[in-house]
């Protein structure tokens, strides 16, 4: 399942996205492979940055449609790529054209529900323009992302390429599940060359604060970019917040009875 750009995200065209027949139709009728918003060769530095191929890494890519971009990873030296899309047209045809080469697996699936991986079975989930396709379909984004955190290791990392701005994206990662965010952009160019004269560097994080004022602050009102999102699942951050939530509800308990005390309201 893959999307779009951003200005074709309106009207009824959209609302097709999260359909399983939309995509079955269009693979069917177009089996060339195309790559949405950026193909791996642009992309590569970031890849290799956050998900070290020496470390024999386990990769799912979800929305996988018929890209180039998985096997574009296998020829740079990954060894074990899983890719899931809903149309099981497009991963019938992907199986045939790559059952010569064992390091690429495809596997009909829901990203919403991904129940047939193992919680903790993968070590990056990369996501080139599903969520936004999800989002666009009105589907659950945010059952997607609670998928993908599950299927994470922990540690593990979640590559999300999308149009979507820190202004959105970043509330919609804190909805879903406790992310360490990272932030970096690629400039949109149609013809899949990299930019000689980039606007920020691929490999240097933007500045990120919580609510993406910072990030346009750095590169300027409406860039036209890719934001890429590298989101790292830390399990003691459930930890931390709980701590958080019982100091919390401590204090509001001690609150309560401080009010009950000046208003002469016995307690034991």
């Amino acid at each position: 399942m893959t999307t779009g750009t951003s200005t074709m995200a309106t009207g009824t065209l959209t609302q097709a996205y999260g359909e399983p027949s939309y995509w079955d139709n269009r693979y069917a009728n177009e089996s060339a492979p195309f790559d949405w918003y950026q193909k791996y060769a642009s992309l590569a530095p970031v890849i290799n940055l956050y998900i070290p191929r020496h470390l024999n890494p386990r990769v799912l890519v979800i929305g996988c449609g018929n890209s180039a971009f998985s096997e574009g990873m296998v020829d740079d030296g990954y060894e074990d790529v899983v890719n899931v899309d809903i149309s099981s047209v497009v991963i019938n045809a992907m199986q045939n054209k790559y059952s010569n080469r064992p390091q690429l697996k495809y596997i009909q699936m829901d990203v919403r529900d991904m129940s047939a991986f193992q919680t903790g079975s993968f070590d990056a989930v990369i996501d080139k323009g599903t969520l936004d396709s999800i989002m666009c379909g009105e589907q659950n984004a945010v059952s997607m992302l609670e998928e993908t955190w599950r299927v994470l290791k922990d540690k593990g990392v979640y590559i999300l390429i999308t149009y979507g701005t820190p202004a959105s994206r970043l509330r919609l990662l804190k909805e879903s599940c406790l992310w360490r965010t990272k932030l970096h952009v690629i400039e949109k160019l149609l013809s899949g060359r990299v930019s000689q004269h980039p606007i920020w560097e691929l490999t240097n994080p933007v500045p990120l604060d919580d609510d993406g004022n910072s990030a346009e602050a750095a590169l300027g009102k409406n860039p036209d970019v890719h934001y890429i999102y590298v989101c790292t699942k830390d399990e003691s951050m459930k930890s931390a917040q709980k701590h958080d939530e019982s100091v919390k509800s401590d204090q509001k308990k001690g609150e309560s009875v401080e009010s009950d005390q000046k208003n002469g309201v016995e307690t034991e």
